[in-house]
């Protein structure tokens, strides 16, 4: 079981101009799975943070995140983003939820950085979409070998919440359902 008090989640070029690039999953199923993961957030107080690539006309993220200031990097990876690193430490949670657009490039270099920092990364692979199924197996493999785990939006959740009978988790299997949308 994986203690929600230990997670927080990592949204990362999660824009609509960039999943919609996703090939090997579709920009509905992105947005339905990172909808449930922002559902979770709230109904279990998971910090998250929102990085995302500079973009024309500002950051666009999609509007099934949860409301937060996004943190605007330079480059293919939020490790790289100092003040992104300062809130992930300020959490003081060992566990990295990251999902993504693309598999390949954000979340590939965003897990392994905080695989080496002593983070344990957790990659939900129906919230991330890569450019390719050859381009987005490669790096998930990367990432398990290097120590991750790599599940989906649902094994994740009731990973963390067994207990549907109670307030919170009648909450968490309500929002589970919209996965099968």
């Amino acid at each position: 079981m994986i203690d929600h008090r230990t997670v927080q989640i990592v949204f990362a070029d999660l824009q609509d101009s960039i999943v919609a690039l996703s090939s090997t999953n579709s920009p509905e199923s992105i947005k339905r799975s990172t909808g449930v993961l922002g559902q979770v957030t709230q109904a279990l107080n998971i910090p998250f943070t929102v990085s995302v690539a500079p973009r024309p006309g500002g950051p666009g993220v999609i509007a099934e995140l949860p409301e937060a200031p996004a943190f605007v990097r330079g480059g293919p990876c939020c490790w790289d983003d100092q003040q992104w690193r300062e809130a992930i430490a300020a959490h003081t949670r060992g566990t990295l939820v990251i999902c993504g657009v693309t598999s390949e490039i954000v979340v590939l270099h965003t897990a392994l950085d905080a695989l080496a920092a002593g983070y344990d990364v957790i990659v939900p692979v129906d919230a991330s979409g890569g450019m390719s199924e050859r381009t987005e197996s490669a790096a998930l493999r990367q990432i398990e070998k290097a120590g991750g785990t790599v599940t989906s939006v649902a094994g994740l959740v009731t990973d963390m919440v067994r207990d549907f009978t109670t307030p919170t988790g009648r909450d968490v299997i309500t929002a589970l359902h919209a996965l099968a949308g």
